[in-house]
């Protein structure tokens, strides 16, 4: 939101107060408060009639440093908050002087000016990262008399801002106005299904605004040297998280907000969807899984979509009998295949559901302030919405669902969760505002949990479309409804790269786009996009997306990609457990790899999947794509052609390769099976040794995709040689390749 016209004037109808100098510190345990009149105090009558800003600094974790803005604080506690998890071990060290007030959390300091004015600088060691200064802080209200409170931190020369949740505009935020209000909003507008307000800077720190309802974010677009951030009411709380690098924030802020869980190996295969709107029953999915078979495509897991249940019934739960007369017969069937099953779901409750006279009449649905429960005939008739913070609610939605998994369901997709009014009343009397963002966090988190109690802890997944911070405790989210286009291929890679930025740890897409149809090249380039992302999934709207489909050679790219992110599996695997264990995503926005290069700021068209490979997605027809190489000897995958960085390299690729490339020194290790992810990694796995320097030594983890220790081995490079040793764990064969593929 902005409150100033230019930067001497403010707009119609606002005021706005702003601290002065320091008048008072009061010290805390592992923190300190400081009293911030709104004028100069010259004598005991400037006290009178004059607005005090409250300013609290304290500190929940190592590295991060908590600030709370306040005007008024008499006003009530509300409901929902995020998790934040907030501890008291890590030292914390207060200081105060005749000239500042100081709090130290690590490496990070925030050091509060006493005198001439105010001024607060966060500083990592000696150098400042960011700044709160004499007009950063507003107490601000509008001409309808709505109070809010802003702050703004000071962007350096060259400074770059990342995150905010999966957006699809440009991945750099600098220049943007950004609300964070989860919308079904599709891939192409400043809306976004995951909005997440914190975002990251390439100097080395993070900002999270600890806030679930609205908050409106000026990149640079009000002020522009500033990032402000803003929300309505009496207090602001944030959190400056700090680096130095951008994987020790993202490191640090999940540990503030969660970590991802793992995820089964199975997962990481393919997918294939029914899709959405096609005409489908268990005769057309079993040929579909015989077309892949036939064409020898490996095939994890099958989803169906919206219609496996009767039209206008969504959600009730049960199986369309005229489509699907004998489901528990056909899950059995498609396990004996091998395959897991998903099945579409959302929180909404259609009228002609028989869950909804149930759901009204036990008081498990949201209510408007008259009692009578919220309905609108948006998505489906007389639509409910599940009051997610009712524990009853939870438990017959649930209930629902496990009748689902005990029949032979495996997981869900759990779609919507953004359409949440907020004139209702919720069941615990949470706040309708921050309710709308922060139901997303209750639906994921109901659905994974039954999951873990039913299949297992590290056994559960779910496919996600909306969220907001902490969400990526929940895994899997994914893109949402894109076109079917090489721009919607862009804008959905550039949801990735802000989503990662955003501390979630895996993400995936619609392989070929979601609405329309796409054209056999645009379909096969977005397959080898799909099969390098941590999950791989082939949906659309009104067509299906089996390869066949669209041409011969489109079978071809697909068994191609599909068995070399199968061969990848132990270092994906690696990937991802790194994700769980340090909030690390497995797509990595380059800047987060490589934050000292400079041009790496301003990448969104490549990524890097894991430490060690670089991914160029290819964005048109005739295969020609323009990337970044940075420093070093990079070596293709596919090819084995080495290039040399830091460099701008133009390439033009066939539909069976893109750039792909291994990271100078890499030692990639690379499964001995092609057909399917959930196989033990480390037997006869092969260590591919790239580009090695002298005298090199690297330790390469393979995990267990099930209970086993998994290996660890260590590789060396000596006089043009390189050899290996198992150091822990155990694999019945492996070897070492070095300098080639």
């Amino acid at each position: 939101m902005k409150f100033t016209d230019g930067y001497w004037q403010l707009r119609p109808g606002v005021g706005v107060l702003r601290p002065g100098t320091v008048e008072s510190v009061e010290l805390e345990d592992r923190g300190f408060t400081v009293f911030a009149p709104t004028g100069r105090i010259t004598g005991r009558g400037d006290t009178l009639n004059r607005p005090v800003v409250t300013v609290r600094f304290f500190s929940p974790a190592d590295g991060v440093i908590g600030v709370t803005v306040a005007h008024h604080l008499g006003g009530l506690p509300k409901e929902p908050r995020f998790a934040v998890a907030a501890g008291t071990e890590h030292p914390v060290t207060v200081d105060v002087t005749g000239l500042s007030a100081t709090l130290t959390s690590g490496a990070l300091t925030a050091k509060v000016a006493l005198v001439d004015g105010w001024r607060v600088d966060f500083l990592h060691g000696d150098r400042v990262l960011t700044s709160s200064t004499e007009r950063s802080i507003g107490l601000a209200t509008d001409a309808d008399g709505r109070a809010y409170v802003h702050e703004r931190l000071g962007l350096g020369v060259g400074e770059s801002v990342y995150g905010l949740g999966e957006r699809f505009g440009a991945f750099v935020k600098n220049g943007q106005t950004v609300d964070i209000w989860n919308a079904d909003g599709g891939t192409a507008s400043e809306q976004a299904y995951k909005n997440v307000p914190f975002y990251l800077s390439n100097r080395g720190y993070g900002v999270f605004v600890d806030h679930p309802e609205h908050v409106s974010f000026e990149i640079g677009s009000e002020v522009v040297s500033q990032a402000q951030f803003s929300v309505e009411g009496q207090t602001l709380t944030y959190y400056l998280v700090d680096g130095p690098t951008p994987k020790d924030v993202l490191r640090r802020y999940t540990a503030l907000t969660g970590r991802p869980a793992r995820v089964p190996a199975w997962s990481y295969g393919l997918w294939l969807s029914t899709s959405f709107t096609t005409s489908y029953d268990e005769k057309t999915v079993t040929e579909f899984i015989d077309g892949m078979a036939e064409r020898d495509l490996p095939l994890s897991v099958f989803h169906f979509d919206c219609f496996w249940m009767r039209q206008f019934h969504w959600c009730d739960f049960v199986w369309d009998p005229a489509t699907f007369p004998d489901p528990e017969g056909m899950l059995r069937r498609l396990h004996e295949r091998g395959l897991k099953v998903c099945v579409w779901i959302n929180p909404y409750i259609a009228q002609r559901s028989y869950l909804f006279e149930e759901g009204r009449r036990n008081g498990y649905l949201v209510k408007r302030p008259d009692g009578s429960v919220w309905q609108w005939d948006k998505w489906q008739a007389g639509m409910a919405l599940v009051d997610f913070t009712n524990p009853d609610a939870v438990a017959w939605y649930t209930g629902k669902l496990k009748v689902l998994l005990d029949m032979g369901v495996d997981c869900f997709k759990t779609d919507f969760g953004e359409r949440i009014p907020t004139d209702v009343v919720w069941h615990d009397g949470s706040d309708p505002e921050r309710m709308h963002n922060y139901y997303a966090q209750l639906y994921n988190r109901a659905v994974f949990e039954l999951l873990e109690s039913a299949r297992g802890v590290g056994e559960a997944v779910v496919f996600a479309r909306s969220a907001t911070a902490g969400g990526q405790q929940f895994p899997v989210h994914w893109g949402g409804d894109c076109e079917s286009t090489f721009e919607a291929m862009a804008e959905s890679l550039r949801g990735g790269l802000s989503l990662a930025a955003s501390g979630f740890g895996y993400w995936s897409h619609d392989i070929g786009g979601f609405e329309g149809t796409p054209d056999p090249a645009v379909f096969k380039r977005w397959v080898a996009f799909g099969l390098l992302s941590s999950h791989s999934r082939l949906h659309g709207s009104g067509s299906y997306r089996v390869p066949w489909a669209f041409d011969a050679e489109a079978v071809d790219v697909l068994r191609h990609f599909t068995r070399l992110k199968m061969s990848l599996m132990p270092y994906l695997a690696a990937v991802a457990e790194e994700a769980h264990r340090s909030g690390v995503p497995m797509m990595r926005p380059m800047v987060v790899e490589f934050p000292d290069d400079p041009t790496s700021a301003y990448l969104d068209r490549q990524y890097m999947l894991g430490p060690d490979v670089l991914v160029a997605p290819v964005m048109s027809a005739d295969g020609e794509v323009t990337f970044y190489v940075p420093a070093g000897t990079w070596t293709h995958l596919v090819t084995g052609a080495q290039l040399t960085g830091p460099a701008w390299v133009t390439e033009k690729h066939e539909f069976d390769s893109l750039p792909v490339l291994a990271r100078p020194g890499a030692v990639i290790p690379f499964g001995a099976r092609t057909d399917r992810p959930d196989y033990e990694w480390a037997d006869d796995v092969r260590l591919r040794v790239f580009a090695p320097v002298a005298g090199q030594r690297t330790r390469v983890s393979v995990p267990s995709p099930g209970e086993g220790a998994g290996a660890e081995f260590e590789v060396r490079f000596d006089n043009g040689t390189v050899s290996a040793e198992l150091v822990a764990g155990s694999s019945s064969g492996y070897r070492v390749i070095g300098l080639s593929v």
